[in-house]
């Protein structure tokens, strides 16, 4: 998921769509489906938290108000990298963040093990799933928390849009809905078992998973 690839993620996740967002999360905090994960972390006090492809941070730097000790964030893009620091500058964070680039499956063996695992809209933006998803199962004591495209008709044929409309334009990025069984699986493989699932509107869909 390196080379071409990253350059992939770097031109469709710019520099300014990372500014525009972090503006965002200064003006309203989180909203959606990044809020609802969350809020179904539970208590994270005094936890570590991990997540892949946290963008500028908005959901690890919720979690520290909330009471968690330290985040890691291993992010594909480097183009997200001024937004974030700016963001953890201004909250008093920047000490508690370790923010790393790279591909998380290649450097998962580098991450120690966190209390809490995060993937917010990160699944379905990885061609294997089962390395992506095992990797996040086995850095995770307690939690691993996922948001994903929900598996029905409609969201397939919109995915399938996004893409023909994506590859008109250059682009080998790709969106892959992939079956809750499939991922429940993969999980329970790993040791975890399902806690809940939450849709969010007619897209999206959160799980959380637990040791």
């Amino acid at each position: 998921m390196t080379g071409c690839c990253a350059r992939d993620y770097e031109r469709l996740f710019s520099g300014k769509q990372a500014a525009r967002g972090a503006r965002r999360f200064r003006r309203r905090g989180l909203r959606g489906s990044a809020k609802e994960l969350t809020v179904l972390a539970g208590d994270v006090r005094g936890a570590s938290v991990l997540e892949v492809g946290g963008g500028v941070g908005g959901i690890e730097i919720d979690l520290l108000e909330a009471g968690a000790a330290e985040a890691t964030n291993v992010e594909l893009a480097s183009t997200y990298e001024a937004a974030a620091a700016e963001l953890l500058d201004e909250r008093g964070l920047a000490g508690r963040v370790d923010r790393r680039i790279g591909d998380f499956v290649a450097a998962a063996g580098e991450i120690d093990p966190h209390d809490v695992v995060v993937l917010h809209r990160v699944v379905c933006c990885y061609p294997d799933l089962d390395a992506l998803l095992g990797a996040a199962a086995d850095r995770t004591r307690r939690t691993l928390l996922l948001t994903y495209p929900q598996d029905r008709l409609l969201v397939r044929l919109l995915v399938r849009a996004a893409d023909r409309f994506l590859r008109a334009r250059g682009s080998t990025f790709q969106v892959y809905v992939h079956p809750v069984g499939r991922i429940e699986a993969v999980a329970a493989a790993h040791g975890l078992r399902p806690q809940a699932r939450v849709r969010h509107g007619v897209a999206w869909e959160s799980a959380v998973f637990a040791r």
